[in-house]
């Protein structure tokens, strides 16, 4: 599927969830939509189909399931597939969901799910590709809009997505992938964490709502990692996060 001519035929989905009524409920309600859907009830034949197909958009995973529970598929998954991730959690459970998004999870969404919400987080996930790769064909006068940015040692390609930091290639989750370029986008300057809350998952933050926070320091793990140093992403207290354009 080409991201940037995203439309939901060209979209395919995995349902993973033992609970049967509430699954045969949204994936009756996503192929109304357009999308395909394929539906697991157990954690290692979805963990089996989803890395070996590889034909998949987007994953929506329960953490409650037999033989293999939601988390450990998602630490597993995130060994070889960068593909979209929302996880499903019981309600009131922000340990899971906190947990979920260090393990590498892009959303969560607590049960009992309704539908549409689901339908806006799917869509959400897919709109944050189709608006960075259309960019890239669109003019945006004076001047186009460049596939690279480099900001000190860390460069990432819109196209490609792929980001490099001094030569070594960094692994990044869809919406990580998203945070950083939103943050290098606007390098030296404060963003919020509403903003990136608004125009990178497509939502208003809501109260302790925390993902925003547990992504940035996912991101910051990774490029002190390979830099063997502290990142360039600076925490302002109470203000939002800044990446520090030492050039300027």
């Amino acid at each position: 599927m080409t991201i940037a001519s995203y439309q939901p035929s060209d979209v395919s989905i995995a349902l993973v969830d033992d609970d049967k009524v509430l699954t045969e409920m949204l994936a009756e309600y996503l192929q109304q939509q357009g999308f395909t859907v394929h539906c697991y009830a157990d954690g290692e034949q979805a963990l089996a189909a989803i890395t070996v197909n590889g034909q998949y958009q987007a994953i929506v995973l329960d953490i409650m399931m037999p033989r293999i529970n939601g988390l450990d598929m998602l630490q597993q998954l995130r060994q070889s597939i960068q593909t979209p991730v929302i996880m499903v959690t019981g309600r009131g459970d922000d340990i899971d969901k906190i947990l979920g998004l260090e393990l590498g999870a892009d959303d969560y969404l607590a049960k009992p799910c309704n539908p549409r919400e689901l339908l806006a987080r799917i869509n959400a996930i897919l709109r944050r590709r189709f608006i960075q790769e259309s960019a890239l064909h669109s003019v945006d006068p004076p001047e186009k809009v460049s596939p690279q940015l480099t900001v000190g040692v860390v460069t990432i390609n819109r196209a490609s997505r792929e980001v490099k930091v001094a030569g070594q290639t960094l692994q990044l989750t869809s919406v990580e992938f998203s945070v950083l370029l939103h943050l290098m986008d606007a390098a030296g300057t404060v963003v919020s964490k509403e903003e990136i809350s608004r125009k990178v998952l497509h939502r208003e933050l809501s109260a302790y709502d925390r993902s925003i926070d547990v992504h940035v320091s996912r991101i910051r793990k990774k490029l002190e990692a390979l830099q063997q140093q502290p990142s360039a992403i600076k925490t302002l207290r109470g203000q939002g996060y800044l990446f520090a354009d030492e050039t300027s």
